[in-house]
């Protein structure tokens, strides 16, 4: 059978890359709120060179809690931890009272540039069970299990790879399309109209060690991207839609869309559609974290909703569904790596009254954290201010609010969401070539995440550079 385009395309994404080029100038600024600047460009005992391969350097198979993965020689091996290696932990570190702030209590102030090890840690360590969701589900079109998870629940993690995470699966996600399909697509390929798949899973940490690192439980809701041609096509249904199915929302949006919360309708659609009996990802997610509070809520608790590409979307959807349904007060943090925008400069607002954390992982390189709409600034500060200036510069003002308002009728314009981390794969030397598929994959973000330092010095084979300059007398 001749593979089909989407799995060819799926096979592009997960190809290996090659670590030749040259070091790239360093150009890009990487937060939204500005850190006091460093006296020197790079932390010296920041020095050593990554990984020279990012598909295995990033792996956490069989390593002891005390070891680290040193990123050399491109292979994964254990040594011992030492502050002049450059060194990646592959259990959480000794977070303490500290969590709540990696967990983005205080919107991740002063912990993103230059990049603190602990969030560092963090983020890869969550990226790790978004990668365990891709090695799980079935890509292969021709296979009986096309688009299912390939592991049961008890061994899926350590099927995939991650056998020491000190947690456990409770629960797997499916999401359905909610495009009706022509009558004629019955006599087309399986494949094509595959209307649900298993998308991601919920684990909740059980091993009492690494709870008491973490200084709480945690609960991990993990997110794959695109897999099917179904999920493609919702993709491109990019035009918003009133979040909420009630009729007043739905009103109000009919006249005004900027004061109603609007997501993009592909991706609501994944979230809320049903087929037949099967419970919608949205169901699921609801009845699991319901079931999780009223275990363990009466302890120290936190949400984690991790996704890449299409998984970070619906991974932001789960977040707002979860404070809103159930009002709780765990905190709930979305880790999101390579997600597209998701909806309007209202849901933004919804998001942060909720108090839901929003960490985005953005390269600069990769065009789907662009997509889809466009972005216009909504500073009513700054509108207020210069609709007081005299003519012309008032009349200017008071035309461009107005383009703004006609532009934001027409459903299309976005807004990113919560805090931002920006890296560019131009700043890595080891990222041979540039190409839509290796700046979107989840392990060149995790090879990026790993590497950074901070604006001045955003990758840590530039520091060693800096440094031995420095030395030269």
């Amino acid at each position: 059978m001749v593979p089909s385009p989407f799995f060819q395309f799926n096979q592009k994404i997960k190809r290996k890359m090659s670590l030749s080029s040259p070091l790239k100038p360093v150009t890009t600024p990487c937060i939204s709120k500005p850190s006091p600047k460093l006296s020197f460009p790079c932390n010296s005992s920041l020095a050593t060179l990554p990984s020279k391969s990012i598909t295995k350097s990033l792996s956490m198979d069989n390593v002891q809690a005390s070891n680290y993965i040193e990123l050399d020689s491109g292979s994964a091996s254990t040594s011992a931890s030492s502050s002049s290696s450059w060194t990646l932990p592959t259990r959480p570190g000794s977070l303490g009272a500290s969590w709540m702030d990696i967990q983005g209590m205080k919107n991740w102030e002063g912990l993103l540039d230059p990049l603190d090890n602990n969030l560092r840690g963090e983020i890869i360590r969550y990226g790790h069970f978004v990668e365990a969701a891709y090695r799980s589900c079935e890509f292969e079109p021709s296979s009986p299990s096309y688009s299912k998870c390939r592991f049961s629940k008890r061994k899926l993690l350590v099927q995939s790879g991650f056998s020491e995470t000190g947690y456990r699966i409770t629960e797997n996600l499916h999401a359905t399309s909610g495009i009706q399909l022509p009558g004629w697509i019955e006599r087309a390929p399986s494949w094509i109209s595959m209307r649900s798949s298993w998308i991601g899973y919920v684990a909740v940490c059980q091993d009492k060690r690494v709870i008491s690192k973490l200084g709480r439980r945690d609960v991990v809701i993990a997110l794959r991207g695109t897999v099917t041609c179904l999920e493609w096509l919702e993709n491109l249904r990019a035009t918003l839609t009133p979040l909420s199915n009630d009729n007043a929302a739905s009103e109000v949006g009919a006249n005004d869309y900027s004061s109603c919360p609007m997501v993009e309708s592909g991706f609501l659609s994944l979230y809320t559609s049903r087929v037949g009996t099967s419970p919608s990802l949205q169901d699921l997610v609801r009845q699991e974290s319901g079931r999780i509070l009223e275990t363990y809520g009466d302890e120290p608790l936190s949400f984690t909703i991790t996704g890449h590409s299409l998984g970070a979307a619906l991974a932001t959807l789960a977040a707002y569904d979860i404070k809103e349904t159930f009002k709780c007060e765990p905190l709930v943090t979305v880790i999101s790596f390579g997600g597209p925008r998701v909806g309007n400069q209202s849901f933004r607002c919804h998001l942060e009254e909720q108090g839901t954390k929003v960490l985005r992982i953005v390269n600069s390189d990769d065009l789907i954290t662009k997509m889809p709409g466009f972005v216009i600034d909504n500073n009513e500060d700054n509108l207020t201010k210069h609709n007081n200036e005299p003519a012309p510069a008032g009349q200017m003002v008071k035309l461009l609010s107005w383009i703004q308002k006609i532009a934001e009728d027409s459903q299309w314009v976005y807004a990113d969401v919560g805090c931002e981390l920006r890296l560019s794969s131009r700043d890595s030397p080891y990222v041979n070539g540039f190409d839509f598929a290796s700046c979107h994959e989840l392990k060149t973000y995790l090879h990026l995440v790993n590497g950074f330092v901070s604006s001045n010095c955003p990758i840590r084979a530039t520091a060693r550079k800096l440094m031995n300059k420095s030395l030269v007398p």
